[in-house]
């Protein structure tokens, strides 16, 4: 954890985890050590406004991450993004955090496709000046490339930007959600994909097509 009289250091992982994986149990850890984190939160997304499809039930998504993430040290699964009407947006997320943590250091975990997305993201410009943007990166990207890649895609100058990132080195890990609700419908096993109280869970509730 931080330096004794340091600014908390505080991490936000935010998605749908519909459901969560091994990947994102890996990101979440990563983050822990990497970034010496004094407390990581988890925010199961409530209405995703950038998602197309329908997801499963909250109750459940937020079930299975309490499954997923609860053995993790310092790590707390967050109800607040699913009790909030309307959609969830991560600028309201931060601000909610900052009046939690004032003067805490807010480090916010996305992957790499997510950065060049950021533009799209509601109020995006001020994330960048409440948080520092913790990427997870396979491969040897530099913070100043993927500095160089946001600003691509805002239409921004670069120069500054890569001290608003830090990289989250993963292994190679390929597995997603959608291939977890793939095998599910096709009756295929799970367990290599998901932790065994997720798999569990999914298979008590019937979820994704399961019987």
């Amino acid at each position: 954890m931080g330096e004794p009289g340091a600014a908390e250091r505080i991490g936000v992982f935010g998605g749908a985890f519909d459901p969560p994986h091994w990947a994102h149990v890996a990101l979440a850890r990563a983050a822990l050590e990497q970034l010496d984190l004094d407390r990581l939160y988890v925010f199961p997304t409530g209405h995703a406004w950038h998602k197309a499809r329908v997801l499963a039930p909250a109750e459940h998504r937020w079930r299975m991450a309490e499954a997923a993430f609860g053995g993790l040290p310092r790590t707390q699964v967050d109800a607040e993004e699913l009790q909030r009407s309307g959609p969830s947006y991560t600028i309201d997320t931060l601000e909610a955090l900052q009046r939690r943590h004032p003067g805490g250091r807010i480090f916010l975990i996305i992957g790499s496709d997510q950065l060049e997305q950021l533009p799209t993201w509601h109020r995006w410009r001020e994330l960048l000046d409440r948080c520092t943007l913790a990427v997870a990166q396979r491969g040897a990207s530099s913070s100043q490339a993927l500095a160089q890649r946001l600003a691509e895609a805002a239409g921004l100058p670069a120069e500054g930007l890569a001290q608003r990132i830090h990289i989250l080195r993963l292994p190679d890990m390929p597995w997603s959600s959608t291939e977890v609700r793939r095998r599910i419908r096709q009756g295929e096993p799970i367990l290599e994909l998901v932790p065994p109280a997720v798999a569990g869970y999914i298979e008590r509730h019937h979820l994704y097509g399961n019987s």
